[in-house]
């Protein structure tokens, strides 16, 4: 069996920068065992399958380890593919999602404004082991929703940490989310999930479901300007719609090919 592939860099208008994602086109689902495989074998942070159906298309991600709820970069590039190499026509692509429900990407110019839903994060308990983790900054505030998000004071903060990724890995969260105001951006960030085979994520989308509703509260303005300052680095143009996110990013196609199974 072919099963042809595509690798884009995600939210950033520069090969080698932003978050890369595989994107797998299918006609029909393969089982989630092959999937798995083909995540792993790609070793990337995301790598998306998709089907068409007749309201758009269904759309999973896995990490090299899991199966996961919700992906904002692999989302991108999935809507990249399909405008840029598949010949999509319309503007906007519905991509239908079992734990996120409906997602809608939109070309506009040179971006690609994605609707997500809003999931603002609720103060935590700081669990055992995760300030260690993170080399021993200490956080202004920790919040909680599918991952743990810490609020520190300024960006330098965010970029002199040097996070114990085994340790990390002991913490009960899928993800741990690091943020702070920004010096050029209304805010930075960066992600890291190593008990899903992911260390550090270059850009997180689905972590911007949380930073969005939190900062547009802080901030007090509904349109956001954000970067995520890992080393390969992401831009976000976000803003705040009661119960939705809307994330704008760019993309690149790094790769095309074919998968023999």
């Amino acid at each position: 069996m072919i099963i042809p592939i595509y690798q884009a860099d995600a939210f950033t208008d520069r090969l080698f920068g932003g978050n890369p994602a595989a994107v797998c086109p299918l006609t029909e689902w393969q089982p989630d065992a092959v999937m798995q495989k083909i995540a792993l074998e790609n070793n990337l942070a995301e790598t998306a399958f998709f089907v068409k159906n007749e309201n758009g298309y269904l759309l999973r991600w896995f990490t090299p380890e899991l199966e996961i709820d919700l992906c904002g970069h692999a989302t991108l590039a999935s809507a990249h593919i399909l405008f840029t190499e598949l010949g999509y026509p319309a503007d906007t692509i519905h991509f239908n999602t079992v734990k996120a429900g409906t997602l809608t990407v939109k070309r506009e110019g040179d971006k690609y404004a994605m609707d997500f839903p809003s999931r603002p994060p609720f103060a935590a308990e700081l669990p055992l082991g995760l300030v260690e983790a993170l080399g021993g900054a200490k956080p202004k505030e920790v919040l909680r929703s599918r991952d743990y998000m810490l609020v520190y004071e300024n960006e330098d903060d965010i970029l002199n940490i040097v996070p114990d990724h085994s340790a990390l890995a002991k913490i009960n969260t899928l993800g741990v989310i690091i943020t702070a105001p920004g010096k050029d951006v209304d805010f930075v960030s960066r992600f890291f999930a190593p008990a899903a085979g992911v260390p550090e994520d270059p850009v997180t989308g689905s972590a911007h479901c949380n930073l969005i509703p939190y900062w547009a509260g802080k901030l007090g303005k509904t349109v956001l300007h954000a970067y995520q300052v890992s080393a390969r680095k992401g831009e976000l143009w976000c803003e705040l719609k009661g119960d939705r996110v809307f994330m704008a990013g760019k993309a690149v196609t790094y790769l095309k090919g074919n998968i023999e199974v």
